[in-house]
């Protein structure tokens, strides 16, 4: 008998803490042939298998996942994942972001080349942390850092399991994650594009060629974009002056801040910030 199809998740309102963080977690018993994509994600997201059978597809590539198996999606990569029409998977499920994340990722059997680990050396207790993670849901401080210690302890169990720790392959798409790790924790700061790549270890225009390849965006529109994101938080969650906030986002001219964020967001800082006020009060 096939068994009922249910899905259970949540996905959290902000991606505040930039050095990793929760973006969605949870549950689902697939309908048969059930399908995701082709599309492209904005954020890592680990699926864990635990009854059934499915396919994730990147390119021309198929893999067959059964139960103990487990797939990792990459930010900006198209793929498509979806059940078997006769034994339709159950899995468990974490998106997650940050700058931390391709380095932990690093030290695991993942790799871009390959994104599934099979086998159920686990014991399911890749499904019994991420559910711990669905257990501390919530959008407050208190259950944004709980999920994101949960989320630790998950990552940490493939660190444990892998069967090494591969060198760091210096690819266009290695260059963009560590250009973007850079900008995570430098962007309060007046970084220019040129501080970036030489941080990263390659030329101006290459850099700004592996972003638009993966990213479909030059580094200093992504630069821009979380700042301005940053901001937003700050507007936000605080009450601090627009010029304040425009220092702290690494903007050293208020007006130009406003200009920018307008740019971006189609208002003005104020606007923004009285929005939520009128939104959250």
């Amino acid at each position: 008998m096939m068994p009922d199809s249910f899905k259970n998740s949540y996905k959290v309102k902000e991606r505040e803490m930039t050095s990793l963080s929760v973006y969605n977690v949870g549950f689902q018993q697939c309908e048969p042939l059930y399908q995701w994509g082709p599309g492209i994600r904005d954020h890592y997201l680990i699926h864990y298998v635990v009854s059934g059978r499915g396919f994730y597809q990147i390119d021309e590539k198929k893999y067959t996942l059964n139960p103990g198996d487990t797939f990792l999606i990459y930010p900006h990569t198209k793929v498509t994942y979806f059940a078997d029409k006769d034994l339709p998977w159950e899995y468990y499920w974490v998106g997650f972001w940050g700058s931390d994340a391709s380095t932990i990722l690093g030290a695991t059997d993942f790799s871009p080349e390959s994104p599934v680990i099979y086998g159920d050396s686990f014991s399911d207790s890749i499904r019994d942390h991420i559910f711990k993670i669905y257990e501390a849901r919530g959008n407050d401080a208190f259950h944004a850092t709980a999920m994101t210690g949960q989320l630790y302890l998950t990552l940490a169990r493939f660190i444990k399991d892998s069967a090494h720790r591969p060198e760091i392959n210096e690819t266009s798409y290695t260059y963009v994650q560590k250009a973007i790790d850079y900008i995570h924790y430098h962007y309060s700061y007046p970084v220019s594009v040129d501080e970036v790549a030489g941080y990263v270890g390659i030329s101006r225009s290459q850099l700004f060629r592996a972003f638009k390849a993966h990213l479909s965006k030059s580094p200093k529109e992504y630069l821009t974009e979380f700042r301005i994101r940053q901001a937003c938080t700050l507007l936000k969650h605080s009450s601090l002056s627009i010029g304040v906030i425009a220092a702290s986002v690494g903007f050293d001219n208020g007006l130009y801040f406003s200009k920018v964020f307008n740019k971006v967001k189609g208002m003005s800082p104020t606007a923004y910030r009285n929005i939520n006020i009128l939104l959250n009060p």
